[in-house]
């Protein structure tokens, strides 16, 4: 329940201590896994002392338990060895300190870690983590490259100076962190996460030289593996370890089997890109010689075309015979004028010939009344009706008698 306290009326420090014993005693006993950091094993006492850590986090918890529960597996265990404790909580009212009273402690097994690390293994592949469309490409030059390794290391000796030797203008931003133990997670952690939001680092190589299993566990840690998949730089895995990949080795954008091996395939080798270019220089400078005398060649064929000798040659041939379609033109349009001529002139005798005037001319006469109308029937008229007399030469007035 929570307390009901107030400025005027708080609580002893005492007071506070002592109930948060007793909510601490009524915690039952605990299996805790985690890392032995600090051991303390005085002679005669009868009480040992450790330190038990998660090594995925930076959290840490003091252990106590009797020397015969710890004599049973004395030989087995020491710092850094991963133990699963059954204690229960404890508060130490006196310093306010909360520790775990062990009363048993069972050492973690390889065959068991790697049973671990493979039902790890699938949970994040089922999620996508080690999908090879989500891995980033490395860039072909990188001008700075972050490395993630163990203060004076080999691996760290070897990555720079093959880089450097590979091409001596490389740039390296190096963080030095444990690289095992229980300290080395978060830190790796820290320094991938340093370097991924550095703008300018190209590409991070996280090396180190090989090692036991258990020595290579925390590139296997869960923290580890989703900081990596989340980084935005394309991360390299040197961790050197053959026989059993850790999970960073999965999850990275590129393995090295060894830190030599990361340098080689970050950075690339200056003799061998000049040599590249050499090659290239000399297979574009065939390539544009073939062209030009390809196309000389055809060229000279084309110029040793007749019509290209002598072009004049080709118009002297067609103009005779341009000369005869002329006059074959001519001929063909004279015959068919002088014949339309004649269909024209036989055609205009019969029109002539079917007019009113030369009917006109033979003597004939039409009578028209003062209205335009043609007399056709002498009923048509009254006596005395004046009417007009066409005639071939003109016309004259007649007026109708009896």
């Amino acid at each position: 329940m929570a307390l009901k306290t107030t400025p005027e009326a708080p609580l002893p420090v005492g007071e506070v201590s002592r109930l948060i014993g007793g909510w601490i005693d009524r915690l039952g006993a605990v299996w805790v896994e985690g890392q032995i950091t600090q051991l303390s094993r005085r002679p005669g006492a009868g009480v040992v002392f450790l330190t038990l850590r998660d090594p995925s986090y930076d959290i840490s918890v003091s252990v106590t338990c009797f020397r015969q529960v710890f004599d049973e597996v004395a030989d087995i265990v020491g710092e850094g060895a991963r133990v699963l404790v059954l204690a229960k909580p404890e508060w130490y009212a006196p310093r306010g300190q909360l520790s775990l009273r062990a009363t048993e402690i069972r050492p973690v097994g390889v065959g068991e870690l790697l049973a671990r690390l493979e039902q790890l293994k699938k949970s994040l592949a089922a999620e996508g983590l080690f999908a090879a469309a989500r891995k980033k490409p490395l860039p072909f030059l990188p001008q700075l490259v972050g490395l993630v390794c163990g203060r004076a290391s080999a691996a760290e000796r070897d990555v720079l100076e093959n880089a450097r030797h590979r091409w001596p203008a490389v740039r390296f931003e190096v963080r030095n962190v444990p690289v095992q133990g229980v300290h080395a997670v978060p830190q790796v952690v820290r320094a991938i996460e340093e370097l991924d939001a550095i703008e300018d680092v190209d590409v991070i190589i996280v090396a180190r030289g090989g090692g036991s299993v258990e020595d290579l566990l925390p590139f296997s840690d869960e923290q580890l593996v989703r900081t990596v998949a989340g980084c935005r730089t394309p991360v390299v895995s040197a961790i050197g370890h053959e026989p059993d990949s850790p999970l960073l080795d999965l999850v990275a954008d590129l393995r090295a089997s060894t830190p030599t091996d990361a340098a080689k395939k970050v950075v690339p080798d200056v003799g061998e890109e000049l040599e590249r270019v050499r090659m290239l220089q000399g297979r574009a400078r065939r390539c544009a010689h073939a062209l030009i005398e390809r196309e000389e060649r055809g060229l000279a064929h084309a110029l040793a075309r007749p019509a290209m000798e002598d072009p004049h040659r080709m118009l002297d041939e067609r103009a005779d015979h341009v000369a005869s379609l002329v006059g074959r033109s001519r001929r063909t349009v004279g015959h068919l004028l002088d014949r339309a001529d004649s269909e024209l002139t036989h055609t205009r005798a019969r029109v002539v010939a079917l007019s009113p005037a030369a009917t006109l001319k033979r003597g004939y006469a039409v009578l028209q009344r003062s209205d335009g109308h043609v007399v056709r029937d002498p009923g048509e008229v009254s006596e005395g009706e004046v009417l007009r007399a066409r005639v071939a030469d003109g016309e004259f007035t007649v007026k109708v008698g009896e």
